[in-house]
């Protein structure tokens, strides 16, 4: 594994490699359908304009969100594009069995060789009872204690290493590299690339300790990004994989043509955050709609407070923004996701920011 399947190209005068993380959200009126549709324009759209990467994030049982199947969704996005680094943003270890997680992410290397990023999360993307149900289990809190434990396994199944003795030891992820040394057998190079993801210090400590690249959620956790990237920095370790540490950061963005618009589409964000955190999770509401909400005291506060972290207005607002983000954090790259009510909007606002930093023309 190179750092070149890592550490992206910059292009135009953006300060580092510009990526995008797809929830796609499905707004009310629209249909899932509408949404995947929307997720491969998309895909197609940021590769012919040079973002590195294309991630999709699982998260479950929320009705505006349809990326509960992000291997399923990746396969799609792997055959309408070429070029662009497709990853999970992330799969949620805890869910799934480690065996499970190689053999899909094994498939799609073997269709998209040299450009799959594995990215993993130890919180379960959804809420207690949902994950429950897809651990079968009501012991949630095990699964995120033996995140590590879970990590060296899945691992160890993606390099089939396994020592003798181990009780998986003759158990073989496939796709996997044990076709390489079947009689016959030719095996690729590539094996996807493991990222860690976090919203707080436990996987930064982590990512750095094994010497992995690590992602953060500074969308919905702005408050940790500078503390969690300074812990990866300091307790990185030199690895097979990077030699000096490497940390994204996921960037909440949305950029129109006009600062009004965007201001509608983030309100609508806003009343969207506030219904799931008080367990009422729906569609990604109309700006309509949410224009007519008599915000609750206690609920301006959170929306305020939620919206200051999303930077949005007209495009030069937005490169802006991105601009002082990443000299407040030293992030090696900027991942962004943008959330309007409609698709054409969420496929304007990236144009808009390629536009703005002089990406290639597509």
């Amino acid at each position: 594994m190179s750092a070149d399947e890592i550490r992206g190209a910059v292009h135009g005068t953006a300060p580092v490699p510009l990526s995008v993380l797809d929830l796609v959200t499905v707004g009310a009126g629209s249909t899932a359908t509408d949404a995947l549709r929307t997720s491969v324009e998309l895909a197609r759209s940021a590769e012919a304009r040079g973002f590195n990467r294309y991630w999709v994030a699982e998260h479950h049982s929320m009705p505006g969100v349809a990326s509960s199947s992000p291997a399923v969704i990746l396969a799609h996005l792997a055959a309408h594009t070429e070029r662009i680094r497709l990853g999970s943003g992330g799969v949620m270890l805890p869910n799934h069995a480690p065996l499970v997680i190689a053999e899909q992410f094994g498939t799609l290397e073997a269709l998209a060789p040299g450009r799959v990023d594995l990215g993993l999360g130890r919180a379960p993307g959804t809420d207690g009872a949902t994950a429950a149900a897809l651990r079968r289990s009501d012991t949630l809190n095990e699964g995120a204690d033996d995140f590590p434990q879970q990590l060296a396994e899945l691992t160890r199944f993606l390099d089939d290493d396994f020592p003798d003795g181990h009780r998986y030891a003759r158990i073989h992820a496939i796709p996997g590299p044990v076709q390489g040394s079947t009689p016959g057998g030719v095996q690729s190079a590539h094996r996807p690339v493991i990222w860690l993801l976090g919203s707080s210090g436990f996987s930064a400590r982590l990512a750095g300790m094994l010497g992995l690249p690590f992602a953060f959620a500074h969308h919905f956790s702005a408050q940790n990004t500078v503390p969690a990237l300074d812990l990866y920095r300091e307790t990185f370790r030199p690895s097979e994989v990077l030699a000096e540490p490497y940390a994204l950061i996921g960037v909440s963005a949305l950029a129109t043509d006009d600062e009004a618009e965007a201001a509608r589409q983030v309100r609508a964000t806003a009343l969207n955050m506030l219904s799931l955190r008080m367990g009422r999770p729906g569609l990604f509401p109309d700006p309509e709609v949410a224009a007519r909400h008599e915000f609750s005291p206690m609920e301006e506060e959170f929306a305020s407070s939620f919206t200051r972290n999303i930077v949005h207005g007209t495009a030069e607002e937005v490169r802006a923004g991105l601009d002082d983000l990443h000299k407040r954090t030293g992030a090696d790259e900027l991942m962004l996701t943008s959330h309007a009510h409609r698709g054409e909007l969420r496929l304007r606002s990236y144009e808009l920011i390629a536009d703005a930093y002089g990406l290639p023309a597509a």
